[in-house]
């Protein structure tokens, strides 16, 4: 049983997680932690979730028809994962108040046919296996942390509606540095464990002056992150938890080849 939200529950979190390639649901331990990080909460009536795989001006909105099919955006896996289906139901009414939430001079495209793609449908697969959740994708409409931050801030009431708040990303994504060692042994390179632990040491003193400033601040860089897109999701979920960074809380930790999996909750 996963009791349904309901107002006298106060205001959902707004999460950071760390979502993994197609291989993650091969993963019984994280599928657990996901899993069971979802039934700490109560059941959403819908999340609105924002992925690093899809940078999109001016704001666009998935589709919102139930069934819409998925988007495999990933190569050089199993066939099976091209196979996967995450039905949702229809989440119309979500699209409808989030248009309605942007100010008159954001344009918001609404596509009427592009699915989740695997930076939401894999977590997303793993925490609310019954596909019984309406889920609406945002695209990430810019590389400014700053804006990321007012743009979460506009979504935050929604949380007080009974909507749960993702931004899906990895909190280190070194790709073009993933050594033998690392695929083989599990090998951390120092560059993800001090990027991970500078990002840590912020967030617990909710210091968003700090990560907004990570490309000339934090260590590791630029192989933590040679491109912003696993971290800039990070913005939204703080914006949407406005004034809450300092309670912060890892849910989730450790490393996946040597990436930092840290995922954690706001407010």
């Amino acid at each position: 049983p996963h009791p349904r939200w309901t107002p006298a529950d106060g205001p959902l979190p707004a999460l950071y997680l760390s979502h993994g390639a197609p291989p993650l649901l091969d993963d019984g331990p994280w599928i657990r932690e996901l899993f069971d990080w979802a039934r700490s909460m109560p059941r959403p009536g819908a999340v609105l979730i924002v992925s690093a795989h899809w940078e999109d001006a001016p704001l666009a909105l998935s589709a919102t028809a139930a069934h819409t099919p998925l988007v495999y955006d990933f190569g050089g896996f199993h066939p099976r994962y091209h196979r996967l289906r995450y039905d949702t139901p229809d989440v119309s009414r979500l699209a409808d108040r989030v248009a309605a939430m942007m100010p008159a001079d954001e344009p918001v495209h609404r596509h009427p046919s592009r699915g989740l793609d695997h930076g939401a449908w894999i977590p997303l697969m793993a925490m609310y296996p019954e596909a019984d959740v309406p889920v609406l994708q945002m695209s990430l409409p810019s590389g400014d942390p700053h804006r990321l931050m007012e743009l979460g801030r506009r979504l935050a009431p929604l949380r007080e509606e009974g909507v749960l708040i993702i931004g899906s990303g990895f909190m280190t994504h070194g790709l073009p540095f993933l050594t033998r060692d690392m695929v083989l042994r599990g090998a951390v390179p120092g560059w993800s464990a001090d990027f991970d632990a500078w990002a840590l040491d912020a967030l617990d003193r909710g210091d968003v002056e700090e990560l907004a400033a990570w490309r000339d601040r934090a260590p590791g860089m630029p192989y933590a992150h040679p491109t912003a897109d696993h971290f800039l999701p990070i913005f939204l979920t703080l914006g949407a938890a406005p004034g809450r960074a300092d309670t912060a809380r890892t849910v989730i930790d450790g490393y996946m080849l040597g990436f930092a999996r840290r995922s954690f909750r706001v407010g």
